[in-house]
């Protein structure tokens, strides 16, 4: 079976490639042996299953794949252009080739490791040298993907395909449906973030991961929004967290608790054995950032910060209220 499908695969890649036209489901149909097979002894969707399948499998594999929606009088037309498929030839020394095995090592996920590895057995089989880096033997940098809005995420926003989800802003007591198209991830101080274009707004937003609840949906269509040619989402993310604000707020931190907090402080001081009191940065989304600490972490001051706190922290005990 797995034979089978390699001489499919490769059937279908030299179609794709040696035609100076977009070419229709029916013609590929008619040019690959197995696609034909299917269609004669199981039906039009049993094709078109298979087809989607091949086509996203060498997708995965790196073939750039055209799609023109009226090649043919109206009908859908698919090209691997030869000039958008060549590579030119990879040279890396030895420090380019070691820095590309650490990288390659980052993921904890299955299917990103996966991928990882494979990229790294391409460039074995290219000629590139990956000898032990005994100078970085010893550091082992992981990055986590444990959420599960990730892969589909990432997946949808290489394809630059449209996606819904249910997303809970913080301190919020019940989630919201959205609507956008995805630009970029990026892990920042642990916790992953996409930016993107949101229809139902009209203007970029940028969500995190873990509060997005039940499953991303991919919905079919173009990009509405322009994308931008550079994300800086983490540049993003820290203007709404407060970073480079001008203004500054005071907290109390109770010791042993808050790390992340203690370490964007301006000025920690001691208040007793059991609190601190932390001068940091305020900006536009910090309440919601402190409200995620519970009771570990008090808003002295600004009056509207703590307002807004006091505020999340009451809406989401009535949800447990409600949930109990």
């Amino acid at each position: 079976m797995a034979i089978a499908k390699a001489e499919r695969l490769m059937n279908l890649a030299l179609c794709l490639m040696n035609t100076r036209r977009p070419l229709s489901k029916k013609e590929l149909r008619e040019s690959v042996e197995a696609y034909r097979e299917a269609w004669q002894q199981g039906s039009e969707d049993a094709f078109n299953r298979m087809f989607e399948r091949d086509k996203d499998d060498l997708r995965e594999l790196g073939l750039i794949i055209d799609v023109d929606e009226n090649a043919l009088d109206g009908e859908i037309g698919y090209l691997a252009r030869r000039d958008r498929n060549r590579l030119p030839e990879i040279a890396l020394d030895a420090e380019e080739a070691a820095a590309l095995a650490l990288a390659a090592r980052v993921w904890q996920q299955a299917k990103m490791s996966g991928a990882a590895s494979g990229a790294l057995q391409k460039l074995r089989a290219a000629g590139v040298p990956f000898a032990e880096d005994r100078e970085h033997g010893a550091l082992e940098p992981r990055i986590p993907g444990r959420e599960a809005a990730f892969e589909p995420l990432l997946t949808a926003a290489r394809d630059r395909r449209p996606v819904t989800f249910d997303y809970r802003k913080a301190g919020a007591a019940t989630a919201e449906p959205r609507s956008v198209e995805p630009w970029a991830l990026e892990c920042w101080r642990g916790h992953w973030y996409l930016a993107g274009y949101d229809r139902d707004r009209g203007s970029a937003r940028v969500f995190r991961l873990s509060r997005i609840t039940g499953k991303v949906r991919s919905r079919a269509g173009a990009f509405t929004g322009e994308v931008p040619e550079h994300v800086d989402v983490r540049a993003v993310v820290a203007r709404f967290a407060g970073e480079g604000a001008t203004a500054v707020a005071q907290v109390k931190v109770r010791s042993g608790a808050a790390y992340p907090l203690r370490q964007r402080a301006l000025e920690t001081r001691p208040v007793d054995a059991d609190w601190d009191e932390l001068d940091i940065p305020y900006g536009n989304g910090l309440g919601a950032d402190l409200a995620e600490y519970g009771p570990d972490v008090i808003v002295i001051g600004p009056e509207d910060l703590r307002a807004d706190v006091i505020d999340r922290l009451r809406a989401v005990a009535g949800l447990a209220e409600v949930q109990a």
